[in-house]
């Protein structure tokens, strides 16, 4: 079993920044890709943003430039950067890792963390 926890969610003004984190935690043999989503009210859960555990990374259009993963392997544990936030980049976070627990693969989800970006 595993456990992803996020934190550092929050109300932000626009213009201003925020940093999430996701510890992952449990049984774990290795991890192979952590990714963020977001959903806002009404809408679907949309990827933000992909680190690897080669460090590869990946984010959606819509973010690129003002978002920053990274990963602290030896931690299990994943960042999101987020500077000049919009008020569309209001939604729920939600951490999501791929990981191996030396039997099988498993792909897990945190609770979310609410970001909101005034205006």
């Amino acid at each position: 079993q595993v456990q992803l926890v996020e934190s550092g969610g929050g109300l932000v003004q626009a213009g201003g920044s925020l940093n999430l984190s996701c510890t992952a935690s449990g049984t774990i043999f290795s991890i192979n890709t952590m990714r963020w989503y977001r959903q806002a009210p009404g809408k679907q859960r949309d990827l933000v943003a992909t680190i690897t555990a080669a460090r590869r990374t990946n984010y959606a259009d819509s973010v690129k430039g003002r978002f920053s993963i990274t990963m602290k392997y030896a931690a299990n544990t994943i960042y999101l950067h987020m500077i000049s936030l919009k008020p569309e980049d209001t939604a729920i976070y939600f951490c999501n890792a791929e990981v191996f627990d030396g039997v099988a693969p498993g792909n897990y989800w945190g609770q979310g963390t609410q970001v909101t970006v005034s205006s």
